[in-house]
């Protein structure tokens, strides 16, 4: 069944878009308020560039929370359980944000780019508005404001040769989530190492909405010595890789214990933070649940399902499988979902009732492919 993605001022275009259309884009989904690139129309393509070669996405829905002022380091202390202490200018770190019960409320990227300004590279749900409200109702010295910045990702094994012959050498230096404010041309962007695959790449932030199609041309120029093409965060690469996918993965109970961010919040720092009572309860009562791999029984998936499917062990409910589809690399079905941890055993034989079908898989830790 094909549906047509209505186009209309409700939800924004990225700077690169009219590129992406004509370049082929023909699939599109909804992020963060704006038109989400997700496929050129031959995912197999997409898929060989990302572990084979190299590939561009307009990644622009990962919109930046800015906060700016004297208080920009205290506020930033407060939302997250990560231990800020070591923070600096051109060094990003992944910094799990939760509600006040310890909830997950989004996983961004936090990049310091002065002394007194953050940026919080955020997955999709409305964290500006949580941002504002903490920061007003404390009374922090901040503006909260949403920058000028579209991030494009180049991915694949083939980025680091093209970003190097882009931007120069120095680019080995970068170290995971570092980043650097440089001009490409006459196109000023931010260039850090990141972006959501395991297979190695960049992030490069246009600082200049109006020159979308001229970062475009650009990449895709220096680009083509290396068959570099057009595509988006992976689906199946992904569920290879274990990533987690905030709005996909997670349900309103989910805590980041669950998903193996306990190792990014410090409760036994000083500071005070966003859910840190609640946090410590739930880590001293035990993880409830757990975020698996695994791999599924039958006939190949022609297409990924829909929907969240549950996931059954003796007729008994026991979570869900979040994402599923069919592995090339694995020659399998896979999936990630959660289950209650008593059931998250390597090799267990579970139940997955998909919504025209059921199937037997078996439970494995992430990665799935190793």
């Amino acid at each position: 069944m094909t549906i047509s993605l209505s186009i209309g001022p409700q939800n924004r275009k990225s700077p690169f878009f009219n590129s992406t259309l004509q370049d082929g884009l023909t699939a599109a989904s909804i992020y963060n308020h704006m038109y989400f690139p997700t496929t050129f129309g031959d995912r197999p393509a997409e898929y060989d560039r990302l572990l084979n070669g190299v590939a561009m996405w307009d990644v622009s829905i990962e919109r930046q929370v800015a906060f700016k002022g004297r208080d920009a380091i205290k506020l930033a202390r407060y939302l997250t359980g990560r231990n800020l202490d070591d923070l600096q200018i051109g060094q990003g770190k992944y910094i799990p944000l939760c509600d006040y019960r310890g909830r997950l409320i989004n996983d961004p990227i936090l990049l310091q780019i002065s002394k007194d300004e953050i940026w919080l590279s955020i997955a999709d749900s409305d964290i500006k508005l949580w941002v504002s409200g903490i920061a007003d109702s404390l009374e922090y010295q901040v503006d909260v404001f949403e920058p000028d910045a579209s991030p494009l990702a180049v991915q694949g094994p083939l980025a680091t040769p093209l970003i190097a012959d882009l931007f120069g050498q120095w680019i080995h230096d970068l170290k995971f989530f570092g980043f650097r404010e440089i001009k490409l041309k006459d196109i000023p962007v931010i260039l850090a190492r990141s972006g959501w695959s395991k297979q190695g790449g960049f992030e490069i932030y246009l600082l200049d909405k109006n020159l979308g199609e001229n970062l475009w041309a650009e990449i895709k120029s220096a680009g083509a010595k290396y068959n570099i093409g057009p595509g988006a965060p992976n689906y199946i690469e992904r569920l290879e890789s274990g990533l987690l996918s905030f709005r996909t993965d997670c349900d309103k109970h989910s805590n980041p214990f669950e998903f193996g961010l306990g190792r990014f919040i410090d409760l036994d720092q000083n500071q005070e933070f966003i859910g840190k009572t609640a946090l410590q309860k739930i880590k001293e009562a035990g993880v409830k649940r757990d975020f698996i791999g695994l791999r599924i029984d039958g006939p190949k998936f022609n297409s990924p399902p829909e929907d969240r499917s549950s996931i059954y062990s003796d007729d008994k409910y026991i979570g869900y499988s979040s994402a599923a589809a069919y592995s090339p690399r694995l020659k399998s079905n896979i999936a990630v979902g959660v289950v209650d941890i008593c059931h998250a055993i390597e090799g267990e034989v579970v139940l997955i009732d998909f919504s025209d079908h059921k199937r037997k898989a078996r439970v494995t830790t992430l990665p799935v492919f190793r």
